[in-house]
């Protein structure tokens, strides 16, 4: 949405107050919050949310496998809205504007990593909704570099999971991009977005879900997977490489041996359950292992001129802002195909 009908939404509203779901401390259910709307510094915008999509890592964040969240805090990280405020130093985002902000949320800009092109490994890297407050709230003031101008081809509640699902399957997609049969280990929100992508681009791609997953199977199958499983089950033939989206340690010996000589798995959540021991033969013949951290903002530029082309269709499940615990309580239970999203109003 941009134009003038978005920048009088966004100059009408005036008071200095918002609602939020608030986490108070890791276990307990978000409660539900009237507190103060944030100013944007210089440096930042102030955006207008409209919708906020929930992510495992938001699982991570509430039950406290993630250890330095800040308390209390807003979590969410998958936000889409339209820019309200300005900060006096902003010179690339305009009000009326319709933008998305992701999981990294600022880095130092001086360290070694930050310098190099990494700046997904910045020691001093901020978070959005959880090191910094997030997206499941009426606003957000949020660093303008790491702000994204979101595609015309998609609406908010389509959109909101592009932000981190469809970011971070993309950053790890792009490792192993040169893969023929591509697995993907755990068939959610990330699963779903780049399944689309991988098939765009001519993979075959092959979907592994929890055992007698029969509904999560016949989804992937209905994205163009040419075999979903169990994942307990080896695929009809071997993968060129593997992406395990699910927060499951044990998962990587089984994708190891899932995998030809030469072959890759990435383990793409920033939480695993700890990996058990594996013998060393299905490590052998040069298989990698690789890890994705975060993301960066070239990632983020690179899949949204890559969404539309596909063309990317999000699958989702709307649920007003209230009702952030029962969104987050099925996603924990698996009671999703694709992802839900918090919607404003």
């Amino acid at each position: 949405m941009r134009g003038d009908a978005a920048r009088a939404e966004a100059e009408e509203f005036v008071a200095e107050s918002m609602r939020a779901m608030v986490l108070d401390a890791p276990g307990r259910p978000l409660r539900e919050a009237e507190i103060a709307r944030p100013v944007p510094g210089h440096n930042q915008v102030l955006i207008k949310i409209a919708a906020c999509a929930v992510c495992r890592t938001d699982l991570h964040v509430v039950d406290g496998d993630l250890k330095q969240a800040k308390l209390p805090l807003v979590p969410g990280h998958e936000v889409i809205g339209v820019v309200a405020q300005v900060g006096s130093a902003v010179a690339n985002l305009e009000m009326g504007l319709r933008v998305g902000v992701p999981w990294l949320g600022g880095t130092c800009g001086d360290c070694r990593y930050c310098r190099e092109g990494q700046e997904n490994l910045c020691d001093r890297a901020q978070f959005t909704g959880y090191t910094l407050d997030g997206g499941f709230a009426d606003y957000i003031a949020a660093n303008s570099a790491y702000v994204f101008p979101i595609p015309d081809d998609y609406g908010e509640e389509e959109a909101a999971p592009l932000m981190c699902a469809g970011l971070i399957g993309f950053r790890s997609y792009r490792m192993v991009r040169d893969a023929r049969r591509l697995g993907l280990y755990g068939f959610g929100a990330a699963a779903h977005i780049i399944a689309q992508v991988a098939r765009h681009e001519g993979k075959e791609v092959m979907a592994f879900t929890k055992a007698g997953d029969a509904k999560g199977q016949a989804f992937a199958r209905g994205l163009g997977a040419v075999w979903a499983g169990g994942s307990d089950e080896l695929p009809p033939n071997e993968l060129d490489a593997a992406i395990i989206f699910a927060p499951v340690g044990p998962l990587l010996p089984t994708a190891l041996r899932a995998v030809r000589k030469g072959g890759t798995v990435i383990c793409a959540g920033i939480h695993m359950t700890d990996i058990p021991s594996f013998p060393y033969a299905i490590l052998w013949g040069e298989r990698i292992v690789r890890s994705v951290a975060n993301l960066t903002r070239e990632d983020a530029v690179a899949f949204l001129e890559v969404a539309p082309r596909v063309p990317v269709r999000t699958t989702t499940h709307p649920y007003p802002l209230v009702r952030a615990n029962q969104a987050l309580d099925d996603l924990r239970a698996g009671r999703l195909d694709g992802a839900a999203v918090l919607m404003m109003d």
